[in-house]
């Protein structure tokens, strides 16, 4: 998630996690395209810790975390004879048991072994009759260690919001007092005519809501309109130049060698020093998400000619974050954006400044703010068709990045420190995708690779670690 900013805020801890009932359009979108399963949106987490946990107490930290937070003990309900998106129900069957799950190490506990054992987790589909997420906690990690490998669905929040969410289950110091056990959340379940009835509700609000809102929007229209004939011309047609730039159709990836797609992955991870990366951001005048995309594109274009392949650009999906500053919301907040990023320069700080002008560009598109209305519109087509619409646009994507702020303090969880946090983005058709979850002073960056893409994963992962320390080099 582009934040476009170098330091989160401390976060906070709440006693109750608001949601709304139904999706988004964008969430129902992300929900309806997974009937082709290499659209999946799986978020999973490596969770380290710097020692074993207390059962008992893990036990009981997510179950609060579960009444804290409804949308853990929600499942989704659609309503084929509505064209509102799903809705999220209580799982009146909601079982703990089988979304936290114990598990021992594998091999000799090593951080190569823990990826190993999450890389089929982050492959598997959710069952859809359950709340859409599962916990797996892994003992016997070398050096008395253990690990959570967390796994959620997309359409459940994004990558910011999920920080949120995960403060429910951290504690902020080592020995912070046991937070109470709030009541069980009511499982209301409605039968098939209430749903209808519900769904015709909710789409008659939207729909009163979008013409008062259109209506203001002419009035206001009008008057530019009036007081700015030319200018108010030029402004719809930079809108709708947006929207065409943003939905253009792509048959197929810019890449010449990372061309094939499968349903398998490959997990790895690095780190760097946070303050380096800010410095070495600061050479252009950017910000912290300029330094990471550039040693992602740089990995990408240092890979490419080890194979005598030299491209000038390539397509990256990049989430741009739609938050306000002191929001709170805990579900989706962002905008896909598709980027051609350069990847022609032979200096790495001409590489960073291109980026940053790239980037900006894209943050800036004024279709950004028609993407719930988009989405809308989107849903109205049979769920064939939009499957076979974004399986076009998300597979011409080579390689996607995501840069979410995490804690800037130490976090706790059930008797153990937490030593890292690793996120993996889903593919959803791209080659690679490199997300960044900072976490005290160090950057957590966990990549997701399709190995039909890249056959020879280690020769990626050294050419992404160089093109990181090139980057840092710069500070």
């Amino acid at each position: 998630m582009d934040e476009g900013r170098d330091a989160p805020a401390v976060p906070e801890q709440s006693e109750g996690v608001e949601f709304e009932d139904r999706m988004s359009d964008s969430e129902a979108l992300m929900w309806a395209i997974e009937k082709d399963p290499m659209l999946r949106s799986t978020v999973t987490t490596a969770v380290v810790l710097d020692g074993p946990l207390d059962r008992k107490l893990l036990h009981r930290t997510f179950e609060r975390a579960s009444r804290v937070v409804p949308r853990l003990r929600q499942r989704v309900q659609s309503n084929p004879l509505s064209l509102a998106p799903p809705r999220w129900e209580g799982d009146p069957n909601f079982d703990l048991r089988y979304h936290l799950r114990p598990a021992r190490a594998i091999g000799s506990g090593t951080m190569r072994d823990l990826l190993r054992m999450a890389a089929p987790i982050a492959m598997q589909g959710f069952d859809r009759a359950r709340p859409l997420w599962e916990a797996t906690v892994v003992e016997g990690l070398a050096g008395d260690r253990s690990a959570i490998i967390l796994k959620f669905h997309h359409s459940i929040t994004d990558g910011v919001g999920g920080v949120q969410l995960m403060l429910e289950l951290f504690d902020l110091s080592e020995d912070a007092p046991e937070r109470p056990m709030p009541p069980e959340p009511p499982a209301q379940v409605l039968n098939q005519t209430a749903r209808f009835v519900d769904a015709f509700q909710h789409e008659r609000r939207r729909q009163l809501g979008l013409a008062r809102r259109a209506a203001a929007a002419g009035v206001e229209g009008l008057r530019n309109a009036v007081a700015d004939p030319n200018g108010s011309v030029i402004a719809s047609s930079e809108l709708a130049s947006s929207v065409s730039r943003i939905l253009r159709p792509v048959t197929s990836p810019l890449s010449p060698i990372m061309r094939r797609r499968s349903l398998s992955n490959h997990l790895d991870v690095l780190s760097m020093p946070l303050d380096a990366a800010k410095a070495a951001a600061k050479r252009i005048g950017g910000s912290l998400n300029d330094a990471f995309v550039t040693g992602a594109a740089r990995g990408m274009q240092r890979y490419h000619r080890h194979h005598g392949s030299f491209p000038t650009q390539l397509r990256m999906g990049m989430p741009i974050n739609t938050r306000t500053a002191g929001s709170s919301t805990p579900g989706n907040s962002f905008v896909p954006a598709r980027i051609e990023v350069p990847v022609h320069h032979d200096d790495p700080l001409e590489m960073m400044q291109a980026i940053h002008d790239r980037v900006r560009a894209a943050r800036d598109e004024p279709a950004n703010q028609l993407v719930e209305p988009v989405a809308n519109l989107l849903n109205r087509l049979p769920t064939s068709v939009l499957t076979q619409l974004f399986g076009t646009l998300m597979r011409g994507q080579d390689f996607q990045t995501s840069n979410v702020p995490g804690a800037p303090i130490p976090l706790y969880l059930a008797g153990a420190g937490v030593a890292a946090v690793f996120p993996f983005g889903p593919l959803a058709g791209s080659a690679v995708n490199v997300t960044l979850l900072s976490y005290q002073d160090e950057l957590n960056i966990g990549v997701n690779v399709d190995p039909a893409a890249v056959p020879d994963v280690d020769v990626f992962m050294e050419h992404l670690r160089t093109a990181y320390e090139e980057v840092l080099d710069l500070a």
